[in-house]
């Protein structure tokens, strides 16, 4: 069986060493742009190159992620970001956009290209749609079980990267909007607000954290893993926090074993409870709903509080100095403070071992404790120092650019040439005693690189008459030539776009539902399209009462199981229905998407037109543009786009797509048919959907640009009425006002207004 790489975060240099010396096989990190971890420290050029040339010294791997979306006036910037990668010599990039993926495939094919768990892959089919796009590895969604896994694992020459521990996302990732949408900081751009950490009020008047997630962490059932990489998660998290859990999982990979003294550390450095997601299969216990934040290591309940001074016994040695938690019943976080004094038996100690009942002061201003509240033990200083680690001396690392030297010995000068550069220093060169000396003398110079790039590769030495180069000799011609040598930069441009000719004809309309009744009483000759979002189990005999000319079926971005489609599209196909819209990359999978006219949803994101050349490469016909778009970038696409663009003026945008279920009852009582919950945060209201173990969540108020998007010049303008219940009379009304551009009241309009994401 292939070795499995432990693949390990870096978020600065320090965590990056860390890493390695506990072990890690591999570390991925980000540059200062277009990283899904923005708000990390992140890497420069001198400290990527001093950090792969030390990686590569030990035989491990460097991966970079550029995986964010880009906007058209930043692809130059996407050039500086893959030079620097390439003379860094970086293994491989992590990637979202298909517009990188294009620039990489066409100007830097030496990279491995490694799709991100941004690009949402959830299944076999999406999975397979990206190798045949070049491909080497894909990230698999966190969501996914053992057996998915094992499943898309077992594609002939694709590598699979799972995650193994750390911090959950409540969404898919990748199709988070919610921080986009409602605050103006994009996920897919690396600003996300983690909103989904935020307390939301229910129905019943209650707050909680409804979509706050547990931490992962499959401990040893990582060994039941078949994907090639196993990855932490942690590129905002400290050097400790990567020392430990890479500590701890290099032990279990090793045949070692789970070792929970090792768990306990990693808690105390930084945990929020753990669970295993839906490894095992579907589990709704995976949502903290009481607390927020970093917990720690539970070491007891309270039993009793007097006079400023906590009772209660530790299962855990604790010390001055330590960081507690407390579980305060009705607040939002813990109760966090410094452990000043503690008692054993009425007597002040410095320390109490485990399975002792300690005293302890509670600093001023605690919050209101009740007996069996839980305890924790959030930082320890004698963990903070069991995870040292050696690192290299600053500057002992470097890439190199490998050359070959040949010099030449005649009687009045010696000469050196290299990569067409040339240089030479004259003298008087007598025979010597031993001709084998002077090779040694001229190689032992050229070996000496300093400062430079270089890194002596070859020697020819040319000395027919056998005579005498003294070392100084050797090393000043050694310094002419290394002066002398350029090591050009290769200009490498963006690929060609190509031109398309626009029409001057006003937008056309175009109209999206998942109900089909919706369209009774609308007057369908005004729209070029009618898009219908089908369900597996949908009866398709409606279709019979519109224009098929006008019909084009629409698949969802999420499918666990693509196969329940199969059905239902082969049964349009036969029908005739050669019009198709898809929203993830395995709805190309799964259809004979060369044959058919395609276009592309927005959950595609197409901010940039490398990445609109690449979706009329794969096979498009039109593209819709990000619903997280700014005005600006969206005028630029329009006018550039190598295929027709598509703007959604009105949606009820799914701001999450998750499978973490918020219902209360259990799963197996649960009838997975549609429930609606009705949620509020800071004044402004949500609804959230949860139907066959999915649940979406949006503003109540629709996204509506119908005002904005009269001066703009798309070859069409979408309206969507899909998810929410709407009567055809609602439609109507609605459609109305669109196609007049006008807006509908209360309505949001995301960043389109903005200035930048």
């Amino acid at each position: 069986m292939k070795k499995q790489e432990l693949l390990a975060p870096a978020g600065d240099i320090e965590a990056g060493y860390a890493a390695l010396y506990y072990g890690a096989d591999a570390v991925y990190l980000g540059l200062s742009k277009f990283s899904a971890r923005a708000t990390a420290v992140n890497f420069d050029e001198p400290t990527l190159d001093e950090f792969t040339a030390y990686a590569h010294s030990l035989k491990r791997k460097v991966y970079v992620a550029l995986n964010t979306v880009l906007q058209e006036s930043e692809l130059p910037e996407l050039l500086n970001s893959l030079d620097i990668c390439t003379r860094c010599n970086v293994d491989g990039l992590i990637i979202q956009d298909l517009g990188v993926a294009r620039v990489m495939r066409e100007k830097y094919p030496w990279f491995e290209m490694h799709a991100s768990t941004q690009m949402a892959v959830h299944n076999k089919e999406g999975a397979l749609f990206l190798k045949k796009m070049g491909f080497k590895r894909v990230v698999l969604a966190r969501e996914l079980t053992k057996a998915e896994i094992a499943e898309i694992s077992a594609i002939p020459d694709l590598e699979t990267e799972v995650f193994i521990h750390g911090a959950l996302c409540y969404s898919y990732s990748g199709l988070c909007q919610f921080s986009s949408l409602e605050y103006g900081r994009s996920a897919n751009r690396g600003k996300c607000l983690y909103p989904c950490r935020a307390c939301f009020k229910t129905e019943d008047g209650k707050e909680r954290h409804l979509f706050s997630m547990k931490d992962m962490a499959l401990r040893d059932d990582v060994l039941q893993l078949s994907a090639d990489s196993l990855k932490i998660e942690g590129r905002k998290k400290s050097a400790l926090y990567v020392a430990a859990v890479t500590d701890y999982y290099r032990r279990i990979l090793d045949g070692k074993g789970a070792d929970i003294n090792l768990e306990e550390n990693i808690k105390q450095i930084f945990s929020r409870p753990w669970c295993k997601f839906h490894f095992n299969g579907k589990d709704k216990n995976v949502i903290d709903r009481e607390f927020v934040g970093h917990r720690g290591l539970l070491i007891g309940e309270v039993e009793s509080v007097s006079h400023g001074n906590l009772r209660f016994k530790t299962n855990h040695k604790i010390a001055r100095h330590d960081g507690l938690q407390i579980d305060a019943s009705g607040d939002e976080k813990p109760f966090g403070f410094s452990l000043q004094k503690l008692k054993v038996a009425k007597k002040s100690v410095f320390e109490a071992p485990k399975n002792t009942v300690v005293e302890i002061e509670l600093p001023p201003k605690y919050p209101n404790l009740s007996k069996g509240d839980k305890i924790y033990l959030a930082s320890s200083s004698e963990v903070k120092g069991a995870y040292s680690f050696k690192k290299p001396k600053a500057g002992a690392y470097k890439n190199t650019v490998p050359i070959d030297v040949k010099v030449v010995v005649s009687g009045d000068k010696i000469a050196a040439e290299s990569k067409g550069f040339k240089a030479e220093v004259d003298g008087i060169f007598t025979p010597a005693e031993n001709p084998q000396k002077s090779f040694e003398a001229v190689q032992k110079a050229f070996n000496k690189t300093g400062d430079t790039k270089f890194a002596l590769k070859s020697l020819e030495f040319e000395n027919p008459n056998g005579l005498f180069v003294p070392a100084s000799t050797a090393n000043e011609l050694r310094r002419r030539l290394y002066d002398n040598i350029k090591i050009e930069k290769p200009k490498i441009s963006l690929p060609e776009i190509k031109l398309r000719k626009k029409d001057d004809k006003s937008p056309q309309f175009i109209i999206k539902v998942d109900k089909l009744e919706c369209l009774n009483l609308s007057d369908l000759s005004k729209f070029k399209e009618i898009v219908w979002l089908i369900n597996p189990d949908d009866d398709i005999s409606g279709l019979q009462n519109l224009p098929k000319n006008k019909i084009r079926i629409a698949l969802p971005a999420v499918c666990r199981h693509p196969k329940i489609y199969e059905k239902i599209i082969n049964k349009l196909l036969d029908g005739g229905y050669h019009k198709w819209q898809v929203a993830n990359y395995w709805g190309l999978e799964i259809l004979p998407y060369k044959k058919l006219d395609i276009s592309f949803d927005s959950t595609i994101y197409m901010l940039n037109t490398q990445a609109i050349s690449a979706a009329m490469e794969i096979g498009a016909d039109k593209i819709a543009l990000s619903l997280e778009d700014i005005k600006s970038n969206v005028f630029e696409l329009i006018e550039k786009s190598p295929l027709k663009t598509e703007l959604i003026i009105y949606q009820d945008i799914p701001l999450f797509t998750s499978v973490g279920c918020i219902r209360d009852n259990d799963c197996k009582n649960c009838k997975q048919t549609e429930k609606w919950f009705e949620l509020e945060r800071n004044n402004t209201k949500f609804s959230a959907l949860s139907r066959n173990c999915q649940m979406m969540i949006f503003d109540k108020r629709p996204y509506c640009i119908a005002a904005e998007a009269k001066n703009l010049q798309p070859d069409f303008l979408r309206m969507d009425f899909c998810y929410k219940k709407y009567t055809a009379q609602q439609v109507k009304n609605i459609v109305d006002k669109l196609l007049d551009y006008n807006d509908i009241t209360d309505c949001i309009k995301g960043n389109f207004n903005a200035n930048n994401i």
